[in-house]
């Protein structure tokens, strides 16, 4: 599993704006491919907020948890999967005065996966590059959800 895939949009909105959407993380399932659920542990998200976490790729369904590690409003929102150790973040960049917005969404695993994670993906989803195509298409298509779901507002 390579230590950092990425995607980014530009979207026509301030971070304030981008940020009301992107740090609502109950509201992931409608964007992220993914993820069908996410449940926000500890009252509102903040730093130190847990979550737990349903996803899906086709047949196969597989729960996590995770912890936010960074909430900078306006700015990032970054947490770390317990399973995994990967850590997704969404990075806002005010752009033209403040009236458009780089999203930068980023899955980084700077010491590695567990074994466990690693074996699962040679397993169940075709080693661990087929598996960052897939995971850089899904956050392409995150952040192009996100964006439609801004610009309209």
């Amino acid at each position: 599993m390579s230590n950092d895939l990425h995607a980014e949009t530009v979207i026509d909105a301030s971070p304030e704006q981008v940020w009301a959407v992107v740090s609502d993380l109950k509201r992931m399932s409608s964007w992220s491919p993914q993820t069908k659920k996410m449940i926000i542990r500890g009252g509102p998200v903040r730093e130190g907020t847990t979550t737990i976490n349903i996803n899906q790729a086709g047949w196969r369904v597989w729960p996590t948890t995770a912890k936010v590690t960074t909430f900078e409003p306006g700015r990032k929102l970054a947490f770390k999967v317990r399973e995994n150790h990967a850590v997704w973040s969404y990075e806002l960049q005010p752009l033209e005065g403040g009236t458009r917005t780089r999203v930068i969404e980023r899955r980084e695993a700077p010491g590695g996966t567990t074994k466990l994670s690693h074996t699962l993906i040679d397993r169940f989803f075709g080693g661990d590059d087929n598996f960052d195509a897939t995971l850089t298409r899904d956050m392409n298509t995150t952040l192009a959800k996100i964006k439609r779901t801004v610009e309209q507002g």
